[in-house]
């Protein structure tokens, strides 16, 4: 199983970004898919998890209502809305996949086997 993210870059405080990531090998339909970010200095964090239906998602408290994450099964790929961006969002975000037969999501790295490159977000002031 192979993720490619993108769709980062350089982009202004309030601005916003579209990061996708396109997951080729396996059944697509059955993963669970996660959003994470990694901020110079700090430790990973979980950002966004959709379900393999996409009927159940999740989201870090900071990014509630300003992130949205969604999933097109017949394009193999999960994206990542971000509006409203602030300095704080600064990261490399990585798209991660896990099988599943749940109906659920997960949000916490060690569930994820499958991981992409990352892609760069920089938010400036």
């Amino acid at each position: 199983v192979q993720l490619q993210a993108s769709g980062g870059g350089l982009v202004q405080v309030g601005g916003s970004l579209r990061l996708s990531c396109v997951v080729s090998g396996g059944t697509f339909s059955s993963y669970a898919l996660g959003w994470f970010r990694r901020s110079p200095g700090k430790e990973r964090e979980f950002v966004a998890a959709i379900s393999w239906s996409g009927g159940s998602t999740t989201y870090e408290d900071s990014v509630k209502g300003r992130f949205t994450v969604s999933r097109d099964n017949a394009k193999n790929t999960v994206y990542l809305q971000m509006i409203s961006l602030k300095p704080e969002d600064t990261a490399i975000y990585y798209c991660a996949a896990r099988h599943t037969v749940s109906g659920t999501y997960y949000y916490t790295a060690p569930q994820y086997p499958y991981w992409g490159q990352g892609t760069l977000v920089t938010v400036s002031s």
